[in-house]
């Protein structure tokens, strides 16, 4: 979803400074700055009807077929309350992130947009284009703020300020391996216990079921090697603020010291060793790195065992393998410890809702989210219409009636961890797993949650590095490159660089924690 911007974006969002700055004073120029008690501050404190207001609300995805019978129930419903009309504008992901930014820098009123860390959040706040919302939330936003608990808050501010409300219903992500079970029950292998157990499995599908993939990753982006890091509880390993997922610089144990993979090898290299050695034993893909649908192999029915960001299997998943292979099935298998303490998170979220500064309804804005963190208000507009898109069953659960005309696009726009609710019909064991996500009193806290890596100083390094990571990090960590001779190669292109942002991180990391204390 990140994609470069284009050399006309940027000589616009160019003259829209230069316009800005020149021959102004500080402020002027710049998206406007009106008080936060400026729109409507009479109506707002008084118990007269407010005034009809229209937000418009930017989006990434695509707009379902039914989106304007929930809007119209929405404004139904908001009429003599808060009495806001929607606008909803859903952007392709694929235009998201020229669009959003034309779009503000454009200076074009709009009054909710969608952003992330992803995309360019950081970006758009350091270029004043967001309104601080810790007032408005204090304010207008209390049910915004009991949803969502205080480590969310707390771990998502920019510059000490809540600049966008984070979108969220869990800490980390769940993972696990789904499998294909009539094949393994098929070889006479037993319910898959260890990782050991797994391998043990692909091998066996390599060498009696000829036509079928032993194994190959959910995208080669996150890679084996990744995917066996996301639960190692000996060493903790994490990538760093630095360099997105790439694990060539990385933490452990939790203790705020940058390692850099070509100075220390283990275990990460050991890992990656592995790796290597099943893909030359023919296990992993061999078309890992050339294939665009990642999913296509498990639907087809072509592969054994696939990397999951997830502890459950889609319907998606479930349906197709049905329809390719009548008898085949799916499972999953998880190494994921639910024990309290067990896993370690920095409480940051991946979706964000931001208010921009030029809108001119923020007290508004304000208000419609906090109606719509509100449960049956949330149910309406994350699943549509109870009883024709959707039916309860419980408090926090749901049956899906109609996918098609209304499907849940809450994470960029709605997310809260309280109201949002599972499907019916999941593995109860999963339902578990995802619950012990869902509650930030099971995780252990990142000794640097909050901390923001700034990388002005490296940012040639980090150009630099990155031209090198594109040829050969993706190769390397998914076992189709040998690991000590593209380590070799990093190291001869890339190792000075890489050295100078691990210096430069483990700096400020350390300014960081001595402010805290620690």
């Amino acid at each position: 979803m990140k994609r470069r911007m284009s050399a006309a974006l940027a000589l616009l969002i160019a003259l829209v400074a230069l316009a800005g700055c020149a021959g102004k004073n500080e402020g002027e120029g710049k998206p406007s700055e009106p008080s936060v008690k400026a729109e409507n501050s009479t109506e707002l404190s008084s118990n007269a009807k407010l005034e009809e207001v229209t937000l418009k609300i930017m989006i990434p995805g695509d707009r379902p077929p039914d989106m304007d019978l929930v809007i119209a129930e929405a404004e139904k419903r908001m009429k003599d309350t808060i009495n806001v009309k929607l606008d909803v504008v859903f952007v392709p992901w694929s235009d998201l992130a020229q669009k959003t930014q034309v779009t503000l820098a454009s200076g074009e009123n709009i009054d909710l947009i969608f952003d992330a860390p992803w995309l360019h959040i950081n970006q758009m706040i350091a270029s004043g284009f967001y309104e601080p919302l810790d007032d408005l939330l204090a304010e207008y936003g209390k049910t915004v703020l009991d949803k969502r608990p205080q480590q969310m808050w707390d771990y998502n501010k920019y510059g000490g300020k809540i600049m966008a409300v984070p979108l969220g219903v869990s800490y980390m992500s769940g993972n696990s391996y789904i499998l294909r079970k009539d094949i393994r029950e098929k070889l006479g292998v037993p319910p898959i216990q260890t990782y050991e157990d797994l391998i043990a499995f692909a091998y066996k599908v390599k060498e009696q079921e000829k036509g079928i993939i032993p194994m190959t990753a959910g995208s080669a982006t996150y890679s084996f090697v990744a995917h066996h890091a996301l639960n190692d509880y000996e060493t903790y390993v994490r990538p760093t603020h630095a360099l997105g997922n790439s694990l060539m610089l990385y933490y452990t144990n939790n203790d705020g010291k940058v390692h850099n993979l070509l100075e220390e090898r283990e275990p990460v290299g050991t890992w990656l060793a592995n790796a290597n050695k099943w893909f030359k034993d023919g296990l992993i893909f061999k078309d890992i790195l050339t294939t665009k649908d990642f999913q296509q192999p498990i639907s087809a029915g072509k592969v054994a065992i696939v990397t999951n960001g997830a502890f459950g299997i889609s319907d998606f998943h479930k349906n197709t393998i049905k329809n390719n292979v009548p008898n085949g099935e799916l499972e999953t298998v998880t190494f994921f410890n639910p024990d309290k303490g067990a896993n370690i998170t920095n409480f940051k979220q991946w979706n964000f809702l931001a208010i921009p500064k030029v809108s001119k309804h923020k007290e508004r804005a304000m208000m419609f989210l906090n109606w719509a963190n509100e449960k049956e208000n949330y149910d309406l507009l994350s699943y549509g219409i109870e009883g024709k898109h959707w039916e309860a069953v419980g408090e926090d659960k749901m049956k899906n009636l109609d996918t098609t005309g209304y499907y849940a696009f809450g994470y960029v726009w709605l997310w809260n961890p309280v109201d949002e609710r599972t499907v019916v019909g999941g593995d109860p064991k999963n339902d578990e797993l995802d619950a012990v996500l869902r509650n930030a009193d099971m995780f252990t806290t990142d000794i640097l949650a909050g901390f923001e890596f700034d990388s002005t100083p490296v940012q040639n390094e980090v150009s630099q590095y990155n031209i090198v990571d594109g040829q050969y990090y993706t190769a390397l960590f998914n076992g189709v490159m040998d690991t000590e001779d593209t380590l070799k190669k990093f190291e001869a292109e890339a190792g000075p660089a890489l050295q100078k942002i691990q210096q430069e991180l483990q700096r400020q990391i350390d300014v960081f924690l001595a402010a805290k204390g620690k």
